[in-house]
């Protein structure tokens, strides 16, 4: 069905037969060259984060609904733990549907998630989800609470330590987050989605190595 390559800090390149979702493509503020967004869907969690690519097929940075490209997608307002009510909600939470699969997209976030937010992501398959803390991210134990809150088959962890990347702040190491977790971990260089149910059906991480 598609399958999902880890870029480093919060981006993902989500592949399908016919399309690509890109999501925080804006990699150059740690380092790294940008994800080229060229002819597919480019998505940010906040509008820093993204490059706005006059190619790219849709850039998508704020709540709402879309439907692109063989994606279903959902935006979500969330606040992030830096902000206070009166700066209102600056990242996005997102839904993506490809076909039957139901994917989760989390950002820079509050840990406390209300009932309407929640509500709007509903099940999910897969929870993609930062986790290097340090004042930054969720930590290893806001983002553990975070993925029980939500119960996913599957959490692809991101955003944690990495020497060959310049993280405004240190991140903590993956191992603190599967520490926290404490369920089944799989680590490979793509995420490969072929068919549902994801079997086996328990929660457990899946490790992508940064491509």
């Amino acid at each position: 069905m598609f399958e999902i390559e880890y870029k480093g800090a919060n981006s993902i390149v989500i592949s399908t037969k016919k399309s690509k979702l890109v999501v925080d493509p804006k990699l150059s503020i740690v380092g790294l060259k940008d994800v080229s967004t060229k002819g597919v869907v480019e998505l940010a969690t906040e509008a820093r984060f993204a490059i706005n690519d006059q190619d790219a097929i849709l850039t998508i940075e704020s709540p709402g609904e879309y439907g692109v490209a063989g994606f279903d997608i959902r935006g979500i307002a969330a606040r992030r733990h830096i902000d206070t009510e009166s700066e209102g909600k600056m990242s996005t939470i997102y839904r993506v549907e490809i076909g039957e699969a139901r994917i989760g997209i989390v950002g820079n976030i509050d840990k406390k998630l209300s009932d309407e937010q929640l509500e709007e992501l509903g099940v999910l398959d897969i929870l993609i989800i930062p986790i290097g803390g340090n004042g930054y991210t969720l930590d290893a134990a806001d983002a553990a609470s975070v993925v029980q809150l939500i119960d996913p088959k599957v959490v692809i962890p991101v955003h944690y330590a990495d020497s060959s990347l310049k993280y405004e702040v240190p991140q903590d190491d993956l191992k603190l987050f599967i520490t926290e977790l404490g369920v089944p971990v799989e680590t490979v260089s793509k995420y490969k989605l072929k068919q549902l149910p994801i079997v086996p059906a328990t929660l457990s991480v899946v490790e992508i190595t940064r491509s």
